[in-house]
């Protein structure tokens, strides 16, 4: 069993998320944990702030 595991972490430590990957695990860890504090959170409303905060980013560039 251990050497099937450390197989599978020296697996894991190749593998390379996508800029999309990365944005889209984002999101989800800011709507999981708002939504503890907030229950009236919504996946649409941390979308919509994401890309307002995409928006100025690339327009501050």
């Amino acid at each position: 069993m251990a050497s099937a595991l450390n197989t599978l972490i020296e697996a894991a430590k190749k593998v390379h998320a996508t800029s999309e990957q990365r944005e889209e695990q984002r999101r989800s860890f800011a709507y999981g944990n708002t939504g503890i504090e907030n229950s009236r959170i919504t996946r649409a409303m941390v979308d919509e702030q994401a890309e307002l905060l995409a928006r100025i980013d690339s327009q501050s560039k």
